[in-house]
This record gives C-alpha cells, sequence and structure tokens, in this order.
C-alpha cells in the first residue's frame, strides 16, 4: 500500500474527498517527524511506538573499494516498535 492508496481509503472511510485523505495522511506523518526531531516518543496505543535511536560512531568498509576502511559517524536514526496489538493482528 502507497501513502496515496492510504490516504484513499482514509477519504472512503470518512466520506471526504480524496484531498482530505492526503492532507490527513501528510499531518499525520509531519507531527511524528516533527516530534522524532524534538527526540520526543510517539505512542500509538495498539499500534506502536516511534522513538530516536543514537548510533554510535563505528568503523565499515567502503563499498566501492572493501580494502578502504572508513570511519561512520555517530547518527540519530529513526525507530518503530510494534504494539502488542498490531502483532496480534498480522500473526
Amino acid at each position: 500500500m502507497t501513502k496515496a492508496d492510504l490516504a484513499q481509503k482514509i477519504a472512503g472511510v470518512l466520506g471526504t474527498s480524496k484531498v482530505d485523505g492526503e492532507r490527513a495522511v501528510n499531518t499525520l506523518l509531519d507531527e511524528i517527524t516533527k516530534a522524532l526531531k524534538r527526540g520526543e516518543e510517539v505512542a500509538l496505543t495498539g499500534f506502536g511506538t516511534f522513538s530516536v535511536s543514537n548510533r554510535k560512531p563505528r568503523m565499515g568498509v567502503n563499498p566501492q573499494n572493501p580494502t578502504v576502511k572508513i570511519q561512520i559517524p555517530a547518527m540519530r536514526v529513526p525507530k518503530f516498535k510494534a504494539g502488542k496489538a498490531l502483532k496480534e493482528a498480522v500473526r
């Protein structure tokens, strides 16, 4: 399912236009992104939790030249942990 498909499904459930469905999806994703940028967790009960994890710096290998080692810097990465209800629904 793509973002456009999701927007269309939401619009159908709400009985609104596809544009309103797209606006709803974009607003949800924008707010989750903003919260993660601020370092906040976003917990959606029954669905899961979005959070930010800090990766330590590490050594890696240049994929174009495997004999050359490169330093990969520390970085913040998004993380998602599925909730119990989502896990059970998928099983």
